[in-house]
């Protein structure tokens, strides 16, 4: 495990609470699909937390993750549409073609991505705003992936006092997205494996 120490505002893995439950952003690219399943399977149905998962996907790709997903969970799991409510114990699934925004009355909201950069969907950005509406409630978790997106966005959820769990670099398929998210926020990372539980830990405590 590779440890460090930033100045963000909470530090993995102490939750701070909040009014309202909390919501668990996964962010991934490549070999994202084992990735979020080893981290959905283990679980619980009753889990006390809503749940994104935003893999980059290319406009031209209909997705298929929230079918593969659900074969792997015991969470509800579903693509996410415009104005869909957050809801502890479901998962939504940014689809294709679109980038996630959520708001503070725990609704998120989808915008076009179009054909170009930034990387689609962006963790930043999805992060960015979860920051801003949901403060210590919002809990994001980078796994494998290249390029640097969400690495801005881990530092906005530390500014308003929520949680970063960033997976080993050392057991991502491609290592560039956790490397970059330690790199700007400083967090400690943790083996593939561990993340549900610390999950379960951070949210129930």
């Amino acid at each position: 495990m590779h440890a460090s120490h930033g100045s963000g505002a909470s530090l993995f893995p102490e939750f701070h609470g909040g009014t309202g439950f909390p919501v668990v952003a996964l962010c991934t690219s490549a070999g994202g699909l084992d990735a979020l399943a080893r981290v959905l399977w283990p679980l619980p149905r009753d889990f006390p937390a809503a749940v994104i998962v935003s893999q980059h996907l290319r406009p031209s790709v209909v997705s298929r993750l929230p079918e593969l997903l659900q074969r792997h969970c015991d969470l509800t799991v579903r693509p996410a549409s415009d104005g869909d409510r957050l809801t502890p114990g479901h998962v939504l699934v940014v689809p294709e073609h679109s980038h996630m925004l959520v708001g503070a009355d725990d609704r998120v909201r989808l915008i076009a991505s179009g054909e170009l950069p930034p990387a689609r969907p962006s963790a930043d950005l999805l992060l960015a705003t979860m920051a801003v509406a949901l403060g210590p409630r919002a809990i994001a978790v980078i796994l494998t992936g290249g390029g640097r997106d969400g690495s801005v966005g881990v530092r906005a959820i530390g500014a308003f006092g929520g949680s970063v769990l960033v997976q080993n670099p050392d057991t991502a398929f491609a290592p560039g997205m956790p490397r970059a998210a330690l790199e700007s926020e400083g967090r400690r990372s943790i083996a593939l494996d561990h993340i549900a539980a610390s999950l379960v830990d951070l949210v129930t405590r």
